[in-house]
């Protein structure tokens, strides 16, 4: 499934070019190799080289940085991180782009090519991706750990949500995700794109937009804007949360039917019927009002819930 890495980075003084990455040059590369942009899997290639740098900016790079991609595409962008990061871990689930990579990355002894899906199943990370990660980090002798990507769109949230609570030591994640994903993990109380994933990103991480994207910086073009978002997991949050695998399901049973009140989500909770009296008399003591929807509630408001009735 992957290749073997050297057990030291190589030296900065002389990286191999990176490949940079416009449409001219992405049309010619596929057509060199007989493919297109699949649309099956939601491929969009980012062809704005100021976007590809603003990431690995983000980022903040250097040799001490192990760094997992997921979606190495045609491998752009993993050339650029590879340029600046002690080791690069990369994973495509297109086995039609192992060679369009391969060759746009040329033969780099820090990257570690890993093809295949980087979700076993919805709530579980695929488990040969985070030993072959173990293994470079362990290897480049790479203290820090990190994520940076242009992120599929169709698997931003379960590997973000999957990856914060899995407790992988990550300094911090640099990610391309759809707009829509990005005003909801920096959702603010009250608002329309406040919810469940708002709430578990927030209780144990900082997040920032660094930069909204629009469809022309893209290839093909998507029907959406994206956005480029930080995520950086704070610890002193995570403590607070305990049991992060624990608040998760609570948060999924309590939004499960959001326009409820909490009230009615309480009493009707997916498990099992709770006591209405019980509830209320929790609630009274939370000085939590139960008329509320869950989306009224900040982040110490849903922990506190948590620790009542999860």
């Amino acid at each position: 499934m992957s290749d073997t890495v050297n057990p030291t980075p190589p030296a900065p003084a002389a990286p191999v070019p990176s490949a940079r990455q416009t449409l001219s040059y992405l049309r010619r590369l596929f057509d060199g190799f007989g493919l297109e942009a699949n649309k099956k899997l939601g491929q969009n290639f980012l062809i704005d080289l100021n976007l590809v740098d603003l990431i690995v900016r983000a980022a903040e790079l250097d040799r001490s940085d192990s760094v997992l991609e997921v979606g190495t595409g045609t491998g752009s962008l993993t050339a650029r991180l590879a340029d600046i990061a002690g080791a690069v871990c990369t994973i495509e689930i297109d086995k039609n782009l192992q060679p369009v990579a391969r060759q746009v990355v040329g033969d780099r002894p820090n990257v570690r090519f890993l093809f295949g899906d980087a979700l076993a199943k919805k709530n579980e990370l695929n488990p040969d991706m985070l030993s072959a990660w173990d293994e470079v980090t362990a290897a480049s002798h790479c203290p820090r750990r990190k994520l940076v990507a242009n992120l599929p769109y169709v698997i931003a949230t379960p590997l973000i949500s999957n990856l914060l609570i899995a407790g992988v030591p990550l300094e911090r994640m640099v990610v391309m995700v759809q707009w829509e994903i990005a005003e909801r993990l920096r959702g603010t109380v009250g608002t329309k794109d406040y919810n469940a994933l708002s709430v578990l990103v927030q209780s144990v991480a900082d997040v920032e937009v660094v930069r909204k994207v629009l469809p022309g910086n893209f290839y093909p073009r998507p029907k959406v804007d994206s956005a480029i978002v930080k995520i950086v997991p704070n610890a002193e949050k995570r403590a607070k949360v305990g049991d992060v695998t624990r608040f998760r399901v609570f948060l999924r049973d309590l939004y499960v039917h959001r326009r409820k009140n909490l009230r009615q989500a309480l009493t009707g909770w997916p498990s099992g019927r709770k006591d209405k009296d019980v509830v209320d008399a929790k609630l009274k003591e939370l000085e939590i009002d139960g008329t509320v929807r869950s989306e009224a509630l900040d982040v110490e408001q849903h922990l506190r819930l948590a620790a009542a009735f999860g």
